[in-house]
């Protein structure tokens, strides 16, 4: 039975992308095409479009992610913005207009829930810094966005007004805690919108100069661990409109893994999940829909 005291209609979970090749085996049947996107959009309501971080996508393509998913009405896309605008700290209105037209396909569908964007660590508050974010702020003006900052100087009442004022969400977000890092929040700066990102606990590999991507994010969450993140989530739910909960501890699908049991604890009853994940996380089966998995990669 869902739980009555929780606003879930208000709440979607997912992974932060879909494609990775570390995925197949776990996720996606070796040897066998499927279609990759509507296979974790059938399983979740939001998916983080990540790729549009490093380049923007053309029309078509945008099209084709719309019209894959027109048949989940409760499907959402959140868009991570263009490095360019965070980590190179440059940019102009016309070129952030240009890019949030590039997702025109998923406005005008419905399927566009919000834009993300994300700082490094090294992003602390600043002068020169606030003013990156009031100019962000006019470019992005009228358009859903979540700014996430990881820098524990931004975990202020002044910083969280500033954010307010440019109009942008603030992104509450799990990482390794070390030194003046961002510690776990539930800050809401915004009614129609509130973002979290969990990214793992992998403290050993977080900083490490030559840590790849993959050993930054290899972190499988405790049950323990996201009912901490559960109950951050209900508070929130109580205060925003949407709230998009994105896991981004993606390597060999443990995203996927901590996206559902996540879900369970929220919803209150067990979820269904591809059987191959199941198969790969036999931790799932306790949560699976009539103790085993229902779902099946399409």
């Amino acid at each position: 039975m869902i739980r009555p005291d929780v606003n879930i209609e208000r709440i979607r979970v997912g992974p932060a992308g879909w494609s990775y090749r570390d995925w197949v085996g776990p996720v996606y049947p070796p040897g066998r095409t499927v279609d990759e996107l509507r296979t974790i959009a059938h399983a979740f309501e939001t998916i983080e479009l990540n790729s549009s971080f490093y380049r923007t996508p053309g029309e078509r393509l945008v099209e084709s992610w719309a019209r894959r998913v027109e048949d989940l009405p409760r499907f959402l896309f959140t868009i991570k913005v263009l490095q360019r605008f965070t980590h190179g700290l440059g940019g102009s209105r016309e070129e952030a207009l240009g890019f949030i037209r590039a997702f025109r396909p998923l406005a005008d569908s419905g399927r566009l829930g919000a834009f993300l964007l994300q700082f490094p660590w090294s992003f602390a508050d600043s002068p020169e810094n606030r003013r990156h974010i009031e100019r962000l702020g006019l470019w992005f003006e009228g358009t859903p966005a979540a700014l996430e900052v990881r820098h524990g100087s931004w975990n202020g009442a002044a910083a969280l007004e500033r954010i307010a004022a440019a109009g942008f969400a603030f992104c509450n977000i799990d990482q390794p805690v070390i030194g003046v890092s961002l510690p776990p929040t539930e800050h809401v700066t915004t009614p129609a919108l509130g973002y979290i990102r969990l990214h793992g606990r992998n403290r050993a590999n977080w900083f490490r100069r030559d840590a790849g991507r993959d050993e930054r994010y290899d972190y499988l969450y405790t049950e323990e661990e996201l009912s901490e993140w559960r109950l951050r989530a209900e508070r929130m739910a109580g205060s925003v409109e949407r709230l998009f909960i994105v896991t981004n501890n993606h390597f060999r699908g443990q995203a996927l893994v901590n996206a559902l049991q996540l879900r369970s604890l929220l919803e209150g009853r067990p979820v269904e999940a591809p059987r191959e994940l199941v198969a790969a996380y036999p931790v799932l089966a306790r949560i699976a829909a009539d103790g085993e998995s229902q779902g099946r990669l399409l």
